[in-house]
Parts: structure tokens; sequence; C-alpha cells
């Protein structure tokens, strides 16, 4: 693998960007039906969890010495009929993200362009807006949405701290205390969705030009980082809004509301709208690049597409043109299905898929790469 290699720094942000999207600040609120510790117990499960298996993942790519992705590493192990899972998981899965991403990217460029130049944007064109100018970067490559990603992650981070800073104060620890084990269970699909950064796994290997240290680091940094940013969101939300009430945490779960509506019910401020509207705006940016990029390398495996410095157009356009299609006629049929399925698919293909990966394809291999420690050699 020819050229400089990526920075670790450069790709835990791709990781955190991966991991901490706009649906983060949702999940309070389904978590917090169970309390801060029953949640923190679970999200420190499933970052364990969910971390070991994408290290996994570095192993099984450490078996090839070409650029690959998630197809050809469970075709080598698993053969087709694993092949052929994935192929329709994958596809299901990450096109129905894009298209949660697309949707929500078009009602904010609307209202962003109402709000500050006045000017009446239906939505459709918000998101044909958005899917141009951050398609374009996609077909860059890696670098540029390194480079791009990092910039978005700044402005993410001070819309983030700007909410913690300033509801910080509002915190009670008598509402941290509060717990009710018996809702753990029904937050563990989507904290495996929200700690799926594993499809950026073969992206950064490449990126990395193959340095598998720099990749494990990657992984282990940027998986902290989101872990710590979900679990200050989590104080806060659930600190501030009680269980019961009008702008209670069921209450705001029986309306599908997220945290930062909650907390702004809760204490009658508007300066929670503004930096929520921010953190939504830059979270949909970061995870957008990040899931198109990994499912253009996928379909690049898949169709065996010649890598080469630039994404090729058509494999971006594969990866565009339907969730951008499906946005605009009928978003909330993939809003549905990603809400019943989403957590299955990601289970299977990020934590299944990797230990049967692993369990098969070390009896192929001398031994002689990087190996997660455990397990028969």
């Amino acid at each position: 693998m020819k050229g400089s290699s990526g920075s670790v720094f450069g790709g835990m942000l791709l990781i955190t960007g991966s991991c901490v999207g706009a649906g983060m600040l949702a999940l309070p609120i389904l978590t917090g039906l169970a309390g801060f510790f029953p949640s923190l117990f679970v999200f420190l499960l499933v970052w364990v969890f969910m971390t070991l298996t994408g290290l996994l993942l570095v192993e099984v790519n450490g078996w090839f010495s070409t650029k690959v992705n998630l197809l050809s590493m469970v075709g080598h192990s698993m053969g087709k009929v694993g092949k052929g899972i994935s192929w329709v998981l994958y596809l299901f899965l990450f096109y129905s993200l894009l298209v949660a991403y697309i949707s929500g990217s078009g009602s904010l460029f609307s209202s962003s362009l109402q709000g500050l130049f006045g000017l009446s944007v239906p939505d459709w064109l918000g998101s044909s807006i958005f899917v141009i100018l951050f398609g374009w970067t996609v077909y860059l490559g890696t670098r540029t949405v390194d480079v791009c990603n990092r910039w978005l992650m700044l402005g993410k981070i001070l819309c983030y701290m700007g909410l913690v800073l300033l509801g910080v104060q509002y915190v009670s620890p008598k509402l941290l205390v509060r717990s009710n084990p018996s809702y753990m269970i029904i937050s563990l699909p989507v904290l495996v969705t929200a700690f799926g950064f594993h499809n950026m796994i073969p992206s950064l290997t490449a990126y990395m030009k193959g340095d598998l240290r720099k990749v494990k680091l990657t992984i282990l940094y940027g998986s902290v980082f989101a872990l710590v940013i979900y679990l200050i969101w989590e104080i806060l939300v659930i600190g501030i809004v009680p269980l019961e009430g009008e702008n209670g945490i069921i209450r705001n779960f029986q309306l599908a509301q997220e945290g930062s509506q909650a907390i702004a019910g809760v204490l009658g401020v508007s300066w929670v709208s503004g930096f929520a509207q921010g953190l939504a705006f830059f979270a949909i940016l970061t995870s957008f690049l990040a899931q198109a990029l990994g499912l253009v390398h996928f379909l690049a495996d898949g169709l065996r597409v010649k890598d080469r410095e630039k994404e090729n157009i058509w494999l971006c356009v594969l990866t565009l043109a339907p969730p951008l299609f499906l946005s605009i006629i009928y978003p909330q049929l993939f809003f549905k299905a990603l809400g019943f399925a989403g957590g299955f698919c990601a289970v299977i293909l990020f934590g299944i898929f990797p230990v049967c990966m692993i369990w098969k394809g070390r009896k192929k291999v001398d031994g002689k790469t990087y190996r997660v420690p455990g397990g028969k050699p």
C-alpha cells in the first residue's frame, strides 16, 4: 500500500463521528426509563462487546495483503452463503441509515435557510443540495473526508459543550439514583447501533496503509471518546428530566421526543434548541460522511472495482442516489424498518459474524499478523 499513512487522530475522529450521530440526542429518553446506573451498565457492556468485535475485524482484515471489505472477509471465512447474507443485511442497514441522515438534513437545511435568509425551501431540495455537496466530498476520497470530518467534529464538540456547560447546573443527583432495571433490555439493540463503527474498519485499514497497530489504537480511542460523550449526555438529560409528568421521560418517550426537547420543556429556556439544532446538524454530517464512505468501499469490494485515490463516481451515485430517492418518496417506511430491524442487522454483521470469521479463519492463517488475545489459535 503506497503513499502516506493516515493519522490515528483523524481515524479516531472518523470512528467517533460514525458512532455519535443525531440519534444520540434521543438515547437518554430510551435508556432513562431504566435510570442512569442501569443504563451505565448496559452502555459499558455494549461498548466492551462492540469494541472487541471491532478488534476481531481488524484481525481478519490483517489476513489479506490487498484492500478488502466485509464481503471478501465473510466470503473467505464463511463461504457463499455468509457472503450473500452480508450483502442483504449490509445494504438494508446502511441504506436505511443514509435515508435517515438525508431526510434529517433536508429539514435542517430548510429550517436554517428560512431562519437565516427568509427563504422557503422544500425539504427535498435541501436534501438534494446536501447529497450533492457532501457526496462530492466522499468522491474525493478518504483523506478529504478525514480533513472535512475534523472541522465538523470541532463544530459538533462546541455545540455539545455548550449544551453540557449551560445545563450541568440544573442536574439533580436525586434523579440520577432512580433505578428500574427491568427496562434495560429494550435499549440493547439501539446501543449496538450506536457503537456501530465496524463498517469503517476496512476503509481505515486501507487509509493507515495496513498498519494494524494504528487501526487498533484508532478503534480504542474513538470508541472511548464516543462512550464518554454518550455518558455525559446521559447524566445531563436523566439528571434534569424527571421520570413522570408533562415533560417527563415517559411522556417524551411516548411522543418520540429527544433529550434536548425534554430539557427545554423542563427548564423553559430557549438556548437549548439552538445548541441542539447545531449538534444535530454536525452529527448528521459526520455520520453521513463515515457511513457513505464505508458503503462506497463495501460496494467496490462486492463489485470488484479497482482501488484508486478518488472514489469511483458511479459507486458514489449507487451509494447516494437510492437513499436520496427513498428519503423524498417515503422516508417513514425506512425509519420504521430501521427501528425494527436495525439493531438486529448490526448484531449479526458486527457482533456474530466477526466471531464466526475468527473461529473458522484462524485455522487457515499462520498467526503472524495481529491477533486479539483469547480463543483457540
